[in-house]
């Protein structure tokens, strides 16, 4: 599994977040070798992944 992160992600960081909580809740808290390489690439695209700004 590649841990490179696509270029400028269309996915918002609302939606990888929503993805990295759902990995979390399947694996019971405890992430397998597999689990935490997905995780690692999620956090990754994430950290890439156009951030909204709440309004204060």
């Amino acid at each position: 599994m590649s841990t490179t992160v696509e270029s400028l992600s269309e996915r918002s960081a609302a939606e990888i977040n929503e993805e990295i909580r759902a990995l979390w809740r399947r694996s019971g808290g405890t992430l397998s070798v597999e689990q935490r390489e997905e995780y690692q690439r999620l956090v990754l695209e994430w950290a890439a992944a156009p951030h909204s700004v709440a309004a204060a």
